[in-house]
């Protein structure tokens, strides 16, 4: 066998295998940080199972969530929602971008034909 073709059937294992949770363990933090900026959760430290439990508990809280703002009184102030649960190996969400007054005038004027 090929050192081409080993490789080949290393890298097709499943992410949960002993093999490639062996071979994850044992990189070193600045492959897994790359990994993080490029964003493959799948070759991260979690297993397939890990990382489908986590969504269950990010819809969990999402529901939760919901549940709470439904039943709140309308004049009270209502919870943030929640963070999702970090994923080792996948980038970190971008916060939503904050619109300015000087941003908003920006897009009336364009709304409005200010471009042209």
């Amino acid at each position: 066998m090929s050192a081409r073709r080993l490789r080949v059937l290393i890298q097709g294992l499943p992410p949960e295998s002993a093999t490639m949770t062996a071979l994850r363990n044992a990189m070193p933090e600045e492959d897994l940080d790359e990994q993080a900026e490029q964003g493959k959760p799948e070759q991260g430290r979690w297993s397939q199972s890990e990382l489908l439990l986590a969504s269950a508990i990010d819809a969990l809280r999402r529901v939760e969530y919901v549940l709470i703002c439904a039943n709140t009184d309308s004049k009270a102030k209502r919870p943030s929602p929640p963070e999702p649960l970090a994923r080792p190996g996948a980038k970190p969400r971008k916060s939503k971008p904050v619109l300015t007054e000087t941003g908003a005038n920006k897009l009336f004027e364009l709304i409005n034909g200010g471009a042209a």
